[in-house]
């Protein structure tokens, strides 16, 4: 019987194989995962490219205002239902910024559904930096990167026949890059400055009673050599689908990137989402427990000679795979 159902999985898989278009995997014995299409790194990469090309995505820029015209229309172009949420909010230093958080929707009939996010916008200031400190960075990793791969997966599921089962929303936190520089003590400490795009989102819905069965926010995912680890806030709100996306991670060979180890809590876009939207979110995010921060981070080597082509693939790829599997 053993023998017989090792055949079955070998047929499958060979199955698998001569299908370009989308791949299976074998999970333990007969149990097959769902089909799910192929995810491009290449592409993935050109959209991160593409950002930083525009330039910083500081709020009130021009490369901000460019960079929001070309998302909306790469998200409307995948056939995703597309509105911004625009909003005004105060920074640490007294100005007020003209914000948008970018929500795109794939399915909005579906009662069942999948949040995914990322924030679109840059720091305006490179405070861990020794030189050059007053000056935006490219944000090609802290921003451009999860932005390329939600991206990628919006093209994915608008271009292939082969679409997921659950609806899909997609957004895009504006102003999460800001917030006081390093080592600065700000006097008003009743505000977390930055995150400003979530925080908004959270206690404002763009839709009355919206929920999502899960979510996936993505922070630092590019980066040559990164490496993945079970964040705190992740732990602590949605432990179960942490599990569910390092497992799967490991099922499809990405498991080297997604190490099953505890890291600190992070202040990020999905602590928002957790607390006050109620949604259970975990954060895929470079952020070591042993030296915290990449040497990249809020530094203007913070552009794409950092981005990995296999950093990309690992995440994207793992992502794509878990909401196909819904």
């Amino acid at each position: 019987m053993k023998n017989r159902f090792w055949l079955i999985g070998l047929l499958i898989f060979t199955w698998a194989c001569s299908t370009p278009e989308k791949k299976t995997e074998i999970l333990e014995d007969t149990q097959v995962a769902k089909p799910y299409p192929a995810f491009s790194a290449d592409s993935a990469y050109a959209f991160v490219q593409k950002q930083v090309d525009f330039g910083p995505r500081v709020p009130e820029t021009p490369g901000h205002a460019a960079t929001k015209a070309w998302l909306l229309a790469k998200l409307e172009g995948y056939g995703f239902a597309v509105q911004t949420q625009d909003f005004k909010a105060k920074t640490y230093d007294g100005l007020t910024w003209n914000l948008s958080n970018i929500i795109a929707s794939y399915n909005p009939q579906a009662t069942k559904r999948i949040l995914l996010a990322a924030h679109w916008d840059t720091r305006r200031i490179a405070d861990k930096d020794t030189e050059r400190m007053d000056q935006p960075i490219d944000g090609a990793n802290d921003g451009g990167s999860g932005v390329g791969i939600l991206l990628e997966i919006a093209r994915v599921i608008g271009s292939q026949e082969l679409k997921p089962e659950v609806g899909i929303d997609i957004i895009l936190f504006d102003g999460e890059d800001d917030g006081e520089p390093e080592n600065t003590s700000i006097q008003n400490n009743s505000q977390i400055w930055w995150c400003l795009g979530s925080q908004h989102w959270s206690k404002n819905k763009h839709q009355a009673n919206y929920s999502a069965y899960f979510g996936i926010l993505v922070d630092l995912v590019g980066a040559k050599n990164a490496r993945f680890f079970r964040e705190g806030h992740s732990r602590k709100y949605a432990s179960g689908i942490l599990k569910n996306v390092w497992d799967n991670a490991a099922q499809i060979g990405h498991g080297d990137f997604f190490v099953n180890r505890d890291s600190p809590e992070i202040l990020d876009d999905h602590l928002f989402v957790n607390e006050f939207a109620g949604i259970p979110m975990i954060d895929i995010l470079e952020f070591s427990p042993d030296y915290g921060f990449g040497q990249y981070h809020h530094k203007h080597t913070d552009n794409m000679d950092l981005i990995d082509r296999r950093t990309l693939q690992a995440v994207g790829e793992t992502v794509l795979f878990t909401i196909y599997q819904e």
